[in-house]
């Protein structure tokens, strides 16, 4: 029996601390343990190696500075997660192990009118044709993370106002994934999670930064402290709904001129249909702006404006160090990313944008899915994992 405060259970919950560190990271050395947990350099060696000879992590040489170090990771065959994305016409899955290898990845279309029954059927299915062709055995899945376009109420799942997956909003689909695969499902906004993919897999080395998803809506992933900041009803980080022009288009939320209503997907790809047909996605727009294409130039240097707008008032706000650009329109580059800081230059206090840097996406289409990786990953017990790998229960 443990007593709260004794020798036993200070030296368990440091423990607990190593795994939590090493899991959330994927692998690290001796070193970077120490200074994330705060723990003395002779503690964390004696607790890796009793976490080694009780199978829990294991141990690689590596370098560090130009040293010699070693790299701790927890067991490869220690458990696997999956990540999913619902995004309006596909749905994307990886699996990983605890030491944050990605197993097997794949993507597929999916119905733009995907009714929530069928969405959480497609979710199982390919999560059990994926994690089959790993080869790791069905108990060892320890838990799901869901990416979807809409706002969760972190207490109940239940999705908010989506106009992305149509019939979605006020429904649970992380509960009903959970119960056709028997493991627990995290579910969260796929901007947060896209920040989460970008800070943890994107290798950016910092504790704070907002990510700017730019799709068929625009929404801002906070992270503060190296936590996501939700709100109390999920819906921080809503940059798409900032007001640019009173006068502006009614918008889905029932205001006029948000910045969805002039940057988002929709909006950009209606100014240019004209010119190349009703079929243009903003992938392709992106390519005829890299081959010089002056309307499709214009067009994104505008959508980049706007968006420079609502990310001085987040700077003004906030002040971030770091904004990442997601969505098929990062793809553009400088092409995108010059105009929005000129909007930061223009409107944000100087004091903020100064301090202020503006990137694309490390990982692409991959962020969100990565972050649903992390998400669960954030979540596994690591009394748990101490317990001889032993997954949480399923409840």
């Amino acid at each position: 029996m443990q007593t709260p405060g004794s020798q036993t259970s200070l030296h368990r919950a440091n423990r607990e601390r190593v795994v939590r560190a090493v899991r959330m990271a994927g692998s690290l050395t001796q070193a970077e343990i120490a200074r994330s947990t705060g723990l003395s350099a002779a503690t964390v060696s004696n607790i890796v190696r009793e976490l080694k000879d009780g199978g829990t992590i294991e141990v690689t040489p590596t370098s560090a500075g130009g040293r010699r170090a070693r790299s701790i990771s927890l067991r490869a065959d220690a458990g696997i997660v999956v990540g999913l994305d619902f995004g309006h016409d596909r749905l994307r899955a990886s699996v990983a192990n605890l030491a944050h290898q990605i197993l097997a990845e794949e993507s597929q279309p999916l119905p733009s009118d995907v009714s929530v029954t069928e969405g959480v059927a497609r979710a199982g299915d390919l999560v059990d044709r994926l994690v089959a062709t790993t080869g790791v055995e069905r108990q060892k899945l320890l838990g799901v993370g869901l990416a979807v376009p809409a706002p969760v109420d972190a207490r109940t799942g239940i999705l908010g106002p989506t106009s992305m997956l149509p019939g979605w909003s006020g429904t649970d689909p992380g509960t009903a994934l959970a119960q056709r695969l028997g493991v627990p499902v995290h579910t969260d906004n796929d901007a947060n999670l896209g920040a989460l993919g970008e800070l943890v897999w994107g290798g950016r080395g910092v504790r704070d930064l907002a990510y700017i998803k730019v799709g068929g809506g625009i929404g801002a992933g906070l992270v503060m402290e190296g936590r996501i900041y939700r709100g109390p009803g999920g819906t921080a980080g809503e940059i798409g709904h900032v007001t640019l022009d009173e006068s502006g288009p009614v918008c889905r939320c029932g205001n006029r001129g948000c910045l969805e209503t002039f940057a988002a997907e929709g909006p950009v790809l209606s100014l240019l249909a004209p010119n190349h047909g009703p079929g243009l996605t903003m992938e392709r727009v992106v390519r005829l702006a890299r081959d010089g294409d002056l309307g499709a130039r214009r067009v994104l240097a505008d959508a980049g404006r706007h968006i420079g707008s609502g990310v001085a008032g987040l700077c003004n706000l906030l002040n971030p160090g770091l904004v990442v650009l997601g969505g098929p329109i990062a793809a553009a580059g400088e092409l995108i990313l010059v105009p929005i800081r000129e909007s930061v230059a223009r409107y944000a206090l100087p004091s903020a944008a100064q301090q202020l840097t503006v990137v694309s996406g490390a990982l692409g289409e991959r962020a969100e899915v990565l972050g649903a990786l992390t998400l669960v990953l954030g979540e596994l017990g690591d009394s748990d994992l101490l317990d001889e790998g032993r997954a949480p229960a399923f409840r």
